[in-house]
């Protein structure tokens, strides 16, 4: 049997469900479609920038965000060969089949969209990097300040984030190809284990082993790092007609700027936004229009940061070692809080 709907979204994370929201508040129905049965959240945390507190508060739900919320007030980066401080940035100004007619087709599933995929847009490129994520459960309390630490260099780099007083979300990314390193297809136990003897080679503070140590395996998840080139992000075709992509469908990145969600979240409010006006007036196509060419050069910059700051801060390399630990290390700590200087606008 066939229903009718005008907007239909596919995918109901950040950015599907940001643009639901959205629309909502502008008075436009939508219908969210999610293949999965339940809501994912192992080994899964995201970091709310600047940015992104700027899209949750003009989708109307920031405050209800923030008081579940631990703020960060400072980012550090430490040598993982020196075991010394590289560079900090204080952060107190960042904060059975059915058939459906539809208007608009929103593409919100992901890195392997099949949306995507069917607008022409290049598979994601493989970083030739990998990643192990975890949380970290203190029921007692960690007692650790609010700060985002960051390990750079020997050919990994990682990064502990406090949640809440109680739980830390912690990565690792390195290259599988490297010094016999683990593959990525390893069982979760095992790389754990590459992860804490990684660690303990290197002058990493003992209390960060422990946090590893102390995560359950129901808790870890690894993962290739793929990137949507910048090239197709601004050449590509991101619509066709009355359909589009947004969130990781359009710009998935490395993890190195933690923009990945806060940039969906962008999308979003910028796509409710001209979508809402547009359905009013009757004329989709050129409100799908005007997000492109909003969002294009936007989140090709992003990709192309993530991906240049996790090729420098992992390198092993001693020329880009000595550069990022003397230079570059004050540079790109900047650089993570200013690339969250965005503002998506209101609804």
């Amino acid at each position: 049997m066939d229903t009718v709907e005008n907007i239909v979204i596919v995918g109901a994370g950040f950015a599907g469900l940001a643009t639901a929201l959205g629309l909502h508040r502008k008075g436009v129905k939508s219908l969210v479609l999610e293949s999965s049965p339940t809501m994912r959240a192992t080994g899964f945390a995201f970091t709310i920038w600047t940015n992104a507190w700027r899209a949750l508060d003009a989708l109307g739900v920031g405050d209800k965000v923030r008081d579940h919320h631990l703020l960060l007030e400072s980012v550090t980066f430490l040598s993982a060969t020196s075991g010394d401080i590289s560079a900090k940035v204080n952060l107190d100004k960042a904060q059975g089949k059915i058939g459906v007619k539809i208007q608009v087709l929103i593409g919100c599933d992901g890195i392997n969209s099949v949306v995507a995929k069917y607008l022409g847009l290049e598979k994601p490129l493989l970083s030739g990097r990998c990643a192990t994520r975890g949380i970290s459960e203190h029921p007692s309390g960690h007692g650790f300040k609010h700060d985002f630490l960051n390990i750079n260099g020997g050919g990994f780099r990682s990064g502990f984030l406090p949640c809440s007083e109680k739980t830390i979300y912690w990565y690792f990314t390195w290259c599988p190809s490297e010094n016999g390193a683990e593959k990525v297809d390893e069982s979760i136990q095992k790389m754990r284990e590459f992860v804490v003897k990684t660690f303990t080679a290197s002058k990493v503070p003992r209390e960060m082993i422990e946090v590893i140590e102390r995560s359950e395996m129901s808790e870890v998840v690894s993962s290739p790092l793929r990137y949507r080139s910048p090239v197709s992000l601004l050449f590509g075709n991101i619509i066709k007609r009355n359909i589009c992509v947004i969130g990781d469908a359009l710009h998935p990145m490395t993890p190195d700027l933690g923009q990945g969600a806060c940039t969906s979240l962008e999308d979003g409010v910028i796509l409710s936004r001209y979508l809402a006006d547009a359905v009013h007036d009757g004329n989709v196509e050129v409100g799908l229009e005007k997000f492109t060419r909003e969002r294009r050069w936007r989140c090709a910059n992003v990709v192309a940061k993530s991906y240049i700051t996790g090729f420098i801060q992992q390198s092993s390399n001693w020329f880009v070692s000595f550069l990022r630990e003397k230079l570059l290390a004050g540079i790109m700590a900047r650089d993570l809080v200013n690339v969250s200087d965005y503002d998506c606008g209101k609804l």
